[in-house]
């Protein structure tokens, strides 16, 4: 009887020591990127999920006056892009293997824009937005993997659930790849325009005066202007007077302000093209 329960007590022992060696050398869940919306700088899309979507995804649809279809698609995060086709469902998409259990998914693809296997930085161009395998309309379809676990999307470290049952009652503007480079473009405004948060004639922040302003870069955006003068670029700048309670930093103000070039045209002073955000 003895024998029996010193036996017992050294296997107990063995069991116990064995899970502490599991839990010790355990490592806790990798912190998440950074995560960036899908799509270029400046851009706006409305968002929404439906229950037939898997893994928590969102699908993502243009509202700032650009086209869903052709938009480039932009990696959320740095990390290894891998492409796949499946014509029956997912359609032309990429993972993003981001280390440390995180992946993203990008659905219906029109086309890649990298080589299977390529190192992508944040914000680079993986593809072209599409409706390709079983999709019924040009739009994003995206989702955020935990050791292939979907998760809720998260951006800049802000959740969007709870979710939205359809389009056009949350939004989300962009700023992947909007850069952080502080070179200064001289031009000249011929009239004070409103500065915006983003290039769609939402969300005003204040007012740029007329006369000798520097601008920092451009972003596509809405169309401003006449039916025969008009311009779709945005220039980030400051703005001279803000309003309460806005930032008056970093708004974007329409080149359709500027008192030379042409319509579409974004140039300074001196005839440089300024450069992308």
């Amino acid at each position: 009887m003895r024998t029996r329960t010193r036996t017992s007590l050294l296997a107990l022992l063995a069991l116990l020591g064995g899970l502490l060696a599991v839990t010790a050398t355990a490592s806790p869940a990798a912190a998440a990127p950074n995560f960036k919306a899908p799509y270029a700088c400046g851009q706006q899309w409305t968002y929404s999920h439906h229950s037939a979507e898997v893994r928590r995804a969102l699908d993502f649809v243009r509202t700032d006056g650009g086209a869903t279809a052709g938009s480039p698609v932009l990696a959320s995060a740095a990390g290894t892009a891998y492409r796949h086709s499946q014509p029956s469902g997912a359609g032309n998409y990429i993972s993003i293997d981001h280390g440390g259990g995180w992946q993203t998914y990008y659905f219906h693809l029109n086309a890649f824009s990298v080589a299977n296997g390529a190192r992508v930085a944040q914000g680079q161009q993986i593809g072209t937005t599409g409706s390709t395998g079983n999709s019924s309309g040009a739009h994003i379809h995206y989702e955020q993997l935990l050791n292939g676990v979907g998760q809720n999307i998260v951006i800049n470290g802000r959740s969007l659930s709870p979710y939205p049952g359809s389009y056009y009652s949350k939004y989300l503007t962009s700023d992947n790849g909007c850069g952080g480079g502080s070179s200064k473009y001289w031009v000249d405004t011929f009239a004070n325009a409103t500065g915006y948060a983003a290039p769609n004639t939402a969300d005003a922040q204040g007012i740029l005066n007329a006369g000798t302003n520097y601008v920092y870069c451009k972003v596509w955006g809405a169309r401003v202007g006449t039916a025969t003068q008009f311009n779709h670029w945005w220039l980030r700048t400051d703005l001279d007077r803000v309003y309460a309670g806005k930032n008056g930093r970093n708004a974007y103000v329409s080149a359709y302000y500027l008192s030379r070039w042409g319509n579409d045209e974004a140039r300074d002073n001196n005839g440089t093209v300024i450069p992308n955000c």
